[in-house]
């Protein structure tokens, strides 16, 4: 077959260009990544071998190898793993076939250092290998076929692909040839201490191939990590073992090491990242803990393994109870595998609680990450569902500005609340400026700021907490009149009030005027401050939740919402006295629009004719501004 030219695709090109002007600082991960790689491949034809054990046959022992040649300055990296084929080599080393791509593309920033975290974390560590080299060649045959392939690449825009008659009997050579700057790498010293600190815990050997006296000298423990006592497991050990099975460069926030005996017997090795992995929010909400059964790996996207609201989970399972050759249409129905899964969640959970309890402000960095995730589990997780509302942290109106547990809220209630109060938008800063609280934080009742898109669903299905009902403070009446009297703060002793007369004659211009765009008008008691304010009418849908559903197109045109007015607003205040005035009804009217535009406004909401909106707003502006 003739040698192929192909282009790489676009987002590969974009991550080339990246690693080959990187200035990270540990240059010698790249090397991490290679070994890492190879032993996955391994890893897939020892499962593959349970059904095909002629695959293995000729060659049982599994290991990598290095090798260098200081004449031709190259390190080779090679494996008798899986190998690939022709078509397997594009796809693998020439495109990214997989979901949130785009998302992961936008995340880039142009700091090398930061993009190169990234990188890793995206699971294309191979590509790292172009920040030493000059060009890399990968020569491979898929384990069973008879043709081995050659692929090359510069890394600056094109590879070739051809047939390798000097192909292994099967597995993976990675041939990297080095830049003259990195002659570090042909160092046998160096390289040992590279897999020590890195790969030691792979658990198969690596060998570094002609060492001392020519020999052979193996480099790591090759015993897998999550096998050994917990005791003589240094932390960096079980750090670089989470870098292996998450290709982040970040630190574990938390690790759990268990190995569990009884009726079941697994042993579970997990890891709550420290930074947000980028395809958290990816629609597949697919799992990233590896299954093993014996040390045997099996997947690492087995859906009944843990669920999917604690898929932010890095790490691996290994169970010495299921079948070697389960299939994974088997495992999704295995009763086992369920034990094993409600054991893990719960032992999870219980770890949560007590680092929310210990150290409440290492668990808001955890919960800033994942707390979108968790409640996840509130909405689908009925079994569950007390559990992780116990961990669950929100952002409130109280004064400190932390974040509080639905226990100290309920603790702080007044003698005569009756509900949990909240609050739904997209960002806690612009919450807590919302005119919906004025009068709430005036009597000192504090309510919660639900930011989550999640927060929606789970809300309603709850219902209530301790007998207390959740209510959203755009909804309905506000009912403050029972909360008690407003603080100093938020009382107006020197305001005068405007007549009744006035309001009530300005409510009625107000309710004319504004007939086709409201469906009430009213005074308010949930406002000190601001003139005016949306609200949704008792029983209809909560605000925030029906913009996005309008923003997801799964509502046609908005609801109509009352608007309610603030009867001690100098501006009401000046409106309801001009009421009986000649020219009252056309100032009132244009008042009207404007300050329900304004409300609009408030709510994050988009006008529906900003140039009637610009042309009230002058004509307002030149009678208030004398000629």
């Amino acid at each position: 077959m003739a040698e192929e030219k192909l282009v790489f695709q676009a987002e590969v090109s974009k991550l080339l260009d990246i690693v080959a002007r990187s200035l990270y600082s540990e240059k010698e991960i790249f090397l991490r990544e290679l070994i890492s790689n190879a032993s996955d491949a391994c890893d897939k034809l020892r499962y593959a071998a349970i059904t095909e054990p002629g695959l293995i046959a000729d060659d049982p022992e599994f290991k990598v190898t290095l090798a260098t040649d200081k004449k031709a300055r190259t390190l080779t990296v090679a494996d008798n793993g899986i190998g690939m084929g022709h078509d397997e080599l594009i796809e693998n080393l020439g495109t990214i076939a997989r979901s949130g791509t785009s998302a992961f593309l936008d995340e880039l920033t142009g700091d090398e250092g930061n993009d190169m975290a990234l990188i890793g974390q995206f699971g294309v560590g191979f590509y790292s290998a172009f920040m030493v080299a000059d060009s890399v060649e990968v020569v491979t045959r898929r384990a069973g076929e008879a043709s081995g392939w050659r692929w090359a690449s510069d890394g600056r825009g094109e590879f070739t692909v051809a047939e390798a008659e000097d192909a292994p009997a099967r597995g993976t050579r990675i041939v990297v040839h080095l830049a003259k700057a990195e002659k570090e790498f042909l160092e046998p010293e160096r390289l040992g201490r590279i897999v020590k600190t890195y790969s030691d815990h792979i658990g198969l050997p690596i060998l570094l191939i002609g060492g001392k006296d020519e020999a052979d000298d193996q480099l790591n423990t090759a015993s897998a990590l999550w096998t050994r006592p917990k005791r003589e497991i240094e932390s960096d050990q079980y750090t670089e073992f989470y870098h292996h099975v998450s290709h982040g460069f970040d630190e574990p926030w938390l690790t759990l090491h268990n190995k569990a005996e009884g009726r079941i017997e697994y042993t579970s090795l997990l890891f709550v990242p420290s930074t947000r992995p980028f395809d958290l929010f990816d629609p597949a909400r697919k799992a990233s803990v590896k299954l093993y059964v014996r040390r045997i790996f099996i997947t690492d996207d087995c859906e009944g393994l843990l669920p999917p609201w604690l898929r932010f989970l890095r790490g691996i399972v290994d169970s010495e109870d299921l079948p070697l050759n389960i299939s994974r249409e088997m495992l999704q129905d295995n009763p086992m595998l369920a034990r094993i899964k409600t054991a893990l969640t719960k032992r999870v959970l219980g770890e949560f609680k007590k680092k929310a309890e210990k150290e409440p402000e290492a668990y808001a960095a955890f919960w800033d990450n994942f707390g979108a995730v968790l409640k996840e589990g509130i909405y689908e997780d009925a079994e569950r569902r007390d559990d992780i509302l116990g961990i669950a942290r929100f952002r409130s109106t109280a004064p400190d500005g932390g974040l509080v547990s639905l226990a100290d809220y309920t603790a702080r209630l007044k003698p005569s609340q009756e509900a949990i109060y909240y609050l739904s938008g997209e960002d806690a800063e612009a919450l807590g400026r919302s005119p919906q609280l004025e009068g709430f934080r005036a009597r000192g009742v504090e309510v919660l700021l639900m930011t989550d898109p999640v927060d929606q669903f789970w809300l309603p299905m709850v219902g209530e907490i301790e007998g207390k009902p959740f209510r959203s403070v755009t909804q309905g009446g506000a009912d403050l009149a029972g909360l008690g009297e407003e603080t100093a703060e938020g009382k107006d002793e020197a305001a005068d009030e405007a007549s009744a007369g006035g309001i009530d004659g300005l409510v009625a211009m107000f309710k004319l005027a504004l007939s086709d765009d409201v469906k009430d008008v009213r005074t308010s008691e949930r406002l000190t401050d601001s003139a005016v304010c949306l609200v949704a009418d008792e029983g209809d849908m909560d605000m925030h939740l029906e913009r996005m559903l309008r923003q997801q197109r799964q509502m046609g045109a908005p609801s109509k919402r009352i608007l309610e007015l603030n009867p001690k607003h100098p501006l009401i205040r000046r409106l309801a006295g001009a009421v009986g005035e000649s020219d009252a009804a056309d100032r009132v009217s244009d008042a009207a629009h404007l300050l329900l535009d304004q409300a609009r406004i408030m709510e994050g909401e988009q006008l529906p004719d900003p140039a009637a909106f610009s042309q009230r707003l002058a004509s307002v502006m030149e009678r208030g501004i004398p000629g």
